[in-house]
């Protein structure tokens, strides 16, 4: 499984609430969710993201709210990965549940800019900076891991039956 696209850059702390602000929560649609994705922290991020696009932050990315509205609004709004120095742990465990790829890699949060060209390889967790010819080792995710991915998210893969 591979990802592609350009990068949208963001620091430390980017929480639940910037992500998709409190006022679109009377939405559970994806579709409506990520026409307010990021919007708070980045104005123009919902008519620059192209599908497949790539979130770079610092530390704590996804920190606040447990809501899973916030990797619903991201996964919705085309990004094919989040890449994070760190991510608060109930984000984490939320982007799985719902088939958001997303690695821990502080050298790659550090040395990606915005508007970089990166490629990420799931199965290895490598991660290429083809803008500027390099490349980082991220944090690979397991087997079972990329079957939920793979699926959707974890009710599209216990569906399935596999």
């Amino acid at each position: 499984m591979k990802a592609s696209g350009r990068v949208f850059k963001y620091g430390d702390n980017v929480d639940t609430d910037v992500i998709i602000p409190a006022r679109y929560l009377n939405s559970s649609d994806p579709a409506e969710l990520a026409k307010h994705c990021m919007e708070d922290i980045d104005k123009e991020f919902v008519n620059r993201v192209k599908q497949g696009d790539i979130i770079v932050a610092d530390k704590n990315f996804g920190c606040g709210s447990s809501r899973e509205h916030a990797p619903i609004a991201i996964k919705a709004a085309g990004v094919s990965c989040v890449i994070a120095e760190t991510f608060a742990r109930i984000f984490y465990r939320n982007a799985i549940n719902i088939g958001l790829p997303i690695i821990e890699c502080p050298e790659a949060s550090k040395d990606i800019a915005d508007g970089d060209q990166v490629e990420i390889d799931f199965d290895t967790g490598k991660i290429y900076n083809r803008t500027k010819g390099t490349s980082y080792q991220g944090q690979a995710f397991p087997e079972f891991m990329q079957k939920l991915i793979s699926a959707g998210g974890l009710v599209n893969y216990i569906n399935s039956g596999k």
